[in-house]
């Protein structure tokens, strides 16, 4: 069996970085169980139908938008809480970048010039604390074999 054979996400090796608030790249870790990152399509064109029935079509540039989510516990979450102080405090955006490695399928994903666009701020609380998740807004994203 290859190593292309394996669609497991426990292998999975996400990175993060900060521009202007960290010096290095930092790894998440703790996801949440059930649904640890989504994204939505990536939208490539748009087309009109013209009246004498001729498809139109065109380019149309459009962010991704991926939501991750982590476990309450997770020390991720200082990471997070900290983009979120410094962000409201100096009243601007940090820039993010990001690396999600799939070693199971040989494969990478680059994030660029992202932004937190918004995040659960507290867990919701009822018998266990929920997840907690981050909503990130990426210029491009880049897939590649490793």
């Amino acid at each position: 069996m290859s190593n292309s054979d394996f669609i497991t996400s426990a292998d999975a090796v996400f990175t993060l970085t900060v521009k202007t608030l960290f010096n290095v790249p930092v790894r998440l870790e703790n996801w949440s169980t059930n649904r640890a990152w989504e994204g939505q399509a990536l939208r490539l064109a748009d087309t009109r139908l013209s009246i004498d029935g001729k498809l139109n079509k065109g380019f149309v540039p459009s962010a991704y938008d991926m939501t991750l989510n982590f476990s309450p516990n997770s020390n991720t979450w200082d990471i997070f809480d900290a983009i979120q102080m410094a962000t409201r405090q100096a009243r601007t955006v940090y820039e993010l970048n990001g690396e999600l490695q799939l070693p199971g399928l040989n494969r990478k994903y680059t994030f660029v010039s992202g932004c937190i666009v918004e995040m659960a701020a507290v867990p919701n609380g009822g018998e266990l604390l929920d997840e907690r998740s981050v909503h990130i807004r990426w210029e491009n994203v880049l897939p590649a074999r490793i």
